[in-house]
């Protein structure tokens, strides 16, 4: 008697409408997927089995053959997988199969263009591939316990894929899920042994322990001795036109269909390039397939095999600093752990793909993990593997190259900030915009930039902005853009992070337009510099009579050569904090000891020209005022007071006017 049998009826979260309603009505470029997804699904359940299984074999409950099997009936027009894995209880049925228990859901549906097979691609980044079922299916069932829970603890499930389920709380002797797909009228070609074997062998041969199915065949009924003696003495009497006729039954038997071996522990020429990508689409979850992988056997005093992937998607939790990681350890062929943060560092945390080792033990914990020389090792190789596979994609395939950057650039310059193991591959790595061309497009190299250095030029020079717009016009680029020298143009929010851990690449430092006193060295003539300090004398009193006005916001007042066209700019001074990086750090709530930046003037302009004679001392306060909060303006920082900037620029033309 079942401790608990009430059933009750409740809704899908408001995403999983959404998603059911996209699944049933629009994704119908490739039905056969469903099936690929709960087989993965089983398979990972059995994982998960054996792992939990290496403290408690006790969960095996005496039968530790795991297996996943299929079958299908024609006329109640089923399809059911099922399995013997860790299967799941009442409060995980109702988290798994009506949440979709994921941050990201929103930018799921936001990432939907319409186009169903582009749409398609993205149900299984978000890890949703369990509802393709209602691709073909008008009801799903699912039946499940969980090992370790009672008999009266299984759970029905039961859903039409519309507003709502069904749950309750049944006797289940068996552990493990099954799922039962009723189909549509319209996808009954999928009830037959050959297409079902087929879409086995097709998407999910590598799985690593069998897929079963039931094959049925005419065997011969055998006659008992005696008779097959009589028989025998008939036909020696002459009667031989009347030998008996023979019968036959039909027997079902269970057969593996998968070849049940895990394709990392394959030799490479013997994988073909759609079985790699059958496999990514296993581990990863994804519709889609990889952009690369790289396949790797160490062998000697440390031995391990590794299978990487590169996505061609970011995944969506990307820049969730608690997201899971993708790589799934196995030790000896036995599934360890899911998402092993420790095999790959975390700027690669877009990495799919699996490490199996034979030199861990068994009972590896993530704590064991964290401190185990074996683990270093395995993370430095797959790391060094990904990175060459990048150099030659990089320097191979520079198209899909470009797209890899798009997408998983500003992950990746996140390794310079690791510490100086990799600094000098990412440099090769990286790719920006810059003044070189008009091209928002992040595809300048280090090496592109040096190649193209002036004579004389000492200096890797960049600006951060906000927005690639706000870097290309800062007006701490006029004297570049006049002299002709191209300046990197960095726009990403973790650039000006990155640059604090970046000082130099071959050689040559990196120096921000927009932080210390202007210095072109050599790329500036004798006459310019002497020129330069010629004006810094004759300007002196204006700057200080500036400063005076604004020396609560502005650590000095300088005349500059950096300014051709504008009046006036902000710098922050050699050792202080970049304004941009300022800006992420108090929009993350940290809290940044007071630096005040340097107010640099352009003399030339005609708006200082003006104010140096103006006599009225309120009024050249408020063109001071002015001038500190365009600079501040134009950087893309926010005024403290934009009501009274407002009120003093109209007071000034006003006045201007008249």
């Amino acid at each position: 008697m079942s401790a608990d049998t009430k059933q009750e009826t409740l809704g899908f979260q408001t995403e999983v409408k959404q998603l059911l309603h996209l699944m049933i009505h629009s994704l119908y470029s490739n039905k056969e997927i469903f099936l690929r997804e709960l087989i993965s699904n089983a398979s990972d359940a059995a994982d998960k089995l054996r792992f939990e299984a290496l403290k408690n074999d006790g969960l095996y409950e005496g039968d530790s053959d795991l297996k996943i099997k299929v079958e299908y009936n024609k006329d109640l027009k089923t399809i059911t997988v099922s399995d013997n894995g860790i299967g799941m209880s009442r409060d995980e049925v109702i988290e798994h199969l009506g949440t979709i228990a994921k941050s990201g859901t929103k930018q799921f549906f936001e990432a939907l263009t319409g186009d169903q097979s582009k749409d398609s691609q993205l149900i299984g980044q978000f890890g949703v591939g369990f509802y393709s079922c209602f691709i073909i299916a008008q009801k799903v069932e699912v039946i499940t316990r969980r090992a370790g829970l009672g008999q009266n603890e299984g759970v029905r499930w039961v859903s039409e894929g519309e507003n709502d389920y069904s749950i309750e709380t049944i006797d289940q002797e068996l552990r493990g899920t099954k799922v039962v797909l009723h189909l549509r009228d319209d996808n009954e070609d999928f009830l037959n042994d050959y297409q079902l074997r087929n879409i086995i062998n097709k998407y999910s041969d590598h799985i690593s322990l069998p897929i079963i199915m039931d094959k049925e065949e005419q065997v011969e009924i055998k006659e008992e001795e005696e008779e097959e003696k009589e028989e025998t003495k008939e036909v020696a009497d002459g009667d031989k036109g009347k030998e008996k006729e023979k019968k036959y039954e039909t027997v079902v038997t269970e057969e593996t269909v998968n070849s049940a071996t895990a394709l990392w522990a394959r030799n490479k020429k013997d994988i073909s390039d759609e079985e790699y990508n059958e496999f990514y689409k296993h581990v990863s979850h994804d519709f889609e397939e990889p952009t690369a992988h790289v396949h790797n056997r160490v062998e000697g005093k440390l031995e391990y095999t590794s299978l990487l992937y590169i996505p061609k998607r970011a995944p969506f939790d990307m820049w969730d600093r608690q997201q899971r990681h993708g790589i799934k350890l196995y030790v000896k062929r036995i599934f360890i752990m899911d998402d092993a943060e420790q095999l790959i560092p975390p700027w690669l945390r877009f990495v799919r793909g699996v490490v199996d080792s034979d030199d861990l033990p068994l009972n590896v914990s993530r704590e064991i993990l964290q401190h185990n020389k074996v683990i270093d090792s395995i993370r430095s190789g797959c790391t060094k593997k990904i990175i060459g596979l990048l150099k030659t994609m990089a320097k191979k395939e520079a198209d899909k190259y470009a797209e890899f950057w798009k997408t998983f650039g500003r992950v990746i310059k996140e390794g310079v900030v690791e510490g100086d193991d990799y600094k000098k591959d990412l440099s090769n790595l990286f790719r920006f915009s810059s003044t070189h061309d008009d091209s928002e497009d992040q595809n300048i190299s280090i090496k592109d930039y040096i190649g193209r250095m002036q004579e004389g030029q000492k200096a890797i020079y960049y600006v951060s902005a906000n927005t690639h717009a706000m870097a290309k016009n800062s007006p701490h680029l006029e004297i570049f853009k006049k002299k002709g020298i191209e300046v990197l143009l960095m726009s990403d929010p973790v650039d000006e992070w990155v640059t604090t851990h970046w000082a130099e690449v071959e050689d040559k430092p990196l120096q921000s337009v927009t932080k210390g006193e202007l210095d072109l060295g050599d790329l500036k003539d004798e006459e310019e510099k002497k020129d330069d300090g010629k004006k810094s004398e004759e300007n002196e009193k204006l700057s200080e009579r500036i400063r005076k006005v604004l020396e609560e916001k502005v650590k000095t007042v300088r005349a500059t050569s950096r300014l051709t066209t504008s009046p006036a700019c902000l710098v922050a001074d050699e050792n202080d904090m970049g304004r941009q990086m300022e800006q992420i750090l108090k929009a993350s709530g940290q809290e940044i000891p007071a630096t005040k930046p340097i107010l640099e003037i352009n003399p030339e302009h005609p708006i200082l020209k003006k104010i140096d004679g103006e006599a009225n001392e309120d009024l050249f306060a408020d063109w001071s005022q002015i001038l500190f909060d365009q600079a501040l303006l134009s950087e893309g920082s926010q005024l403290e007071d934009p009501a009274t900037f407002v009120n003093k620029l109209n007071s000034l033309i006003v006045t201007l006017a008249e």
